[in-house]
């Protein structure tokens, strides 16, 4: 496993390499609502840091992040990576790079996909699959008003803490509920289970499955 998390070449290498060794889970959407969602690295420079890195260099590698407007009809307020629903005639890696640039301003050329992690059926009705983009050096990034309240680089470090992930029991479903904790909150599945196979497998080169793992009940709508 990688122990410096840096926004270079090398990087970007490494994270391609063990996502084409990764064999994803297709799901049947069904009738299912099938959105996208783009896990973004980008160095941690620039607008919308966690907090202060302190003695971290400025290339550390990064996510985007976002916290959803409050007027959002599903999962306003909440942790999210930028994305949304799939259009028709759209592939998902289509998707997640027109929700990149929607969201938060950043476009970036398709030669940007690493690859993609399992898809994630949510209790809210969706069927997410997660496209993994580099960035790179990104100094600005400019929110879509109605659609986020903020934007933030959450360094990749935070995804490898001692006390990440939390799981707590479901009460209504037996599964346990799984969060990741960064800075001093803690994100919700299905943001966070998404992010927990992103550190597995992009990260840390591990075959690890997170379609098992429930969500709070605030998440279900």
């Amino acid at each position: 496993m990688m122990e410096n998390f840096n926004c270079t070449v090398d990087f970007r290498e490494i994270v391609e390499a063990n996502l084409a060794d990764f064999r994803r889970s297709s799901l049947d959407p069904g009738k299912l609502r099938r959105a996208a969602v783009a896990i973004t690295i980008v160095d941690y420079r620039g607008e919308g840091g966690l907090y202060s890195l302190g003695d971290a260099p400025d290339t550390s590698a990064a996510l985007i992040l976002t916290k959803r407007a409050g007027g959002l009809k599903n999962h306003a307020g909440q942790w999210a990576l930028p994305g949304g629903g799939i259009d028709p005639g759209e592939s998902p890696e289509q998707t997640a790079f027109r929700e990149l640039e929607e969201e938060v301003g950043l476009n970036l050329p398709q030669n940007r996909l690493l690859g993609c992690l399992d898809d994630f059926i949510t209790r809210s009705g969706f069927h997410i699959t997660p496209v993994v983009i580099w960035g790179g050096i990104v100094q600005r990034l400019n929110k879509n008003e109605q659609e986020v309240a903020s934007i933030h680089r959450i360094p990749c470090n935070e995804f490898f803490r001692r006390d990440a992930p939390v799981l707590q029991g479901g009460e209504k479903s037996g599964r346990p509920i799984l969060f990741m904790p960064v800075g001093h909150t803690c994100i919700a599945t299905p943001t966070a289970a998404i992010l927990y196979q992103f550190r597995e497998v992009a990260l840390a080169g591990r075959v690890t499955r997170v379609s098992h793992y429930e969500q709070p009940q605030f998440a279900w709508s």
